[in-house]
């Protein structure tokens, strides 16, 4: 019903959903679409969002150790949901059934919904009219908010919010997503001199008793 608001037709939205599996950056994809982005601005927000995916990958590609034939075709389901299932697992043929099975069941079930989802959307018409156009932020902060465990990563988010809040009324719509990214790297540089400075306190004490 999201993708509605931003425009995609029902194929559109399917093809969205069964090439790019990840909610999080589906949901900034079309969030800027609906808000008036240029296309490669908001594809450019959803590859920054998804590109934690690629740090899941790594992991899962010693625990899984796949044949390499299959591994692109995997790559496809690597996901939150499947990665927490694969990890948690002790051997190694029980991280590939927990990778399959997760995958498939929330590969299945979320293009099915989608696809009912679309169709609603296009039967109903005009979403906004109904309130629609709210689900896509409210999904997506449902998606995140779960993920938000560290201090470090609530400030991300925080500064995010501000830097993406501050920069809507003066930049073209989608750009203020792109300037939000570099909260994270605003926040590890500040964190990694917090931690140099309590290292550094730590041995200057430790000189000092003996």
């Amino acid at each position: 019903m999201t993708s509605a608001g931003s425009g995609l037709s029902v194929w559109q939205t399917c093809a969205l959903s069964l090439l790019v599996f990840t909610g999080a950056s589906q949901f900034a994809l079309v969030g800027a679409l609906a808000a008036g982005g240029n296309p490669l601005t908001a594809a450019a927000g959803a590859f920054f969002l998804g590109a934690r995916n690629a740090f899941y990958g790594l992991r899962l590609s010693q625990s899984l150790a796949l044949p390499r034939a299959v591994r692109p075709f995997a790559a496809q389901w690597v996901i939150d949901e499947t990665a927490a299932v694969s990890l948690a697992q002790t051997g190694r043929r029980a991280a590939r059934i927990g990778f399959g099975v997760t995958g498939l069941t929330l590969y299945v079930l979320w293009n099915l919904t989608t696809l009912l989802g679309a169709l609603g959307a296009e039967a109903i018409g005009d979403t906004d009219a109904w309130g629609l156009d709210a689900a896509g932020p409210a999904v997506f902060l449902a998606l995140l908010a779960p993920m938000l465990k560290t201090t470090a990563e609530r400030a991300v988010a925080g500064l995010a919010v501000v830097l993406g809040l501050g920069l809507l009324p003066v930049l073209p719509a989608g750009v203020p997503v792109l300037t939000a990214a570099l909260a994270a790297p605003v926040v590890l540089y500040l964190e990694g001199r917090r931690r140099a400075g309590r290292t550094a306190g730590r041995v200057d004490t430790g000189e000092e008793e003996r």
